[in-house]
Formats: C-alpha cells, structure tokens, sequence
C-alpha cells in the first residue's frame, strides 16, 4: 500500500465521510458546513490518501505557544494496523516541538489509551482528565 501525506485541509465531502466512519457524529450531528468551519479553525492538519481518497486525518488546535489539543485522529477501519495513525501523531507532535508549544494534550477514544501510551503520552490524575505528552519519550 502506498499513501501519501500531506499537511493541507481535505475537501469536505471526503472529509465528511471518513468523520463519519467513526461513529461520533451520532451524538455531535454536524453537517459539512459546521465540519468545514471546525477544521478551518485548525492549527496543523494531516490528511493521508491513498491515489485520491482521503483513508487517514488527524488535527491539532493551538494558540501556537503554550497549548495544543489533538481532537481529531482517524483512520479509514479498512487501513488500520497500516501504521498510519502513527505517522499522523507523530508528525503532529514532530510539529508542536518544532515550534515549542509546551503542552500537548488529547482526549482518546474508549480502547486506544496504549496506542497513544505508545506515543508518549501519559494518562492525566482523574481530577486532570485526559492524557499529556511527555516530552522525555524521545529523548
């Protein structure tokens, strides 16, 4: 398999149906044009295709300094396991510490608490919730 990366918003109409692979737009019930408003309100984006359909994203919000929060990261169910995800988190981080934002953090999704485990990140105390980047994992 051969994907490529890349570090622009996707179309929203291919963007939409990946969003939907995952299930939460059960409870958020946004439409295209409320998706597009979110992902143009992003700090860095990466969008991942394989020849032109999108089968991997993931997005970070920052105020480019102290914080950033990942809220998106998916990966078309036909294409995990691929390592894809990975390369997305870490070209996000990879963009964060390029820029020395100090805190980055992320809510993850019911059973992927190890994939970011595995990725630096650290399950925050309860009264905390969430889990930080430990930015001693690369060192």
């Amino acid at each position: 398999m051969s994907v490529t990366y890349k570090t622009n918003q996707p179309l929203i109409d291919q963007y939409f149906n990946l969003f939907e692979t995952t299930g939460w737009n059960k409870e958020y019930c946004l439409n295209k044009d409320e998706l597009n408003l979110s992902l143009s309100n992003s700090y860095y984006t990466v969008s991942v295709y394989e020849d032109n359909k999108l089968v991997g994203f993931g997005r970070i919000v920052s105020d480019g300094v102290l914080h950033a929060m990942v809220y998106e990261m998916i990966v078309d169910p036909d294409y995990q396991g691929e390592g894809i995800g990975s390369t997305i988190l870490n070209m996000m981080v990879d963009k964060c510490l390029e820029n020395n934002i100090r805190d980055i953090q992320l809510f993850c999704a019911r059973g992927k608490k190890s994939f970011y485990e595995r990725h630096g990140f650290t399950v925050r105390d309860s009264s905390a919730p969430g889990m930080q980047y430990n930015r001693d994992h690369r060192r």
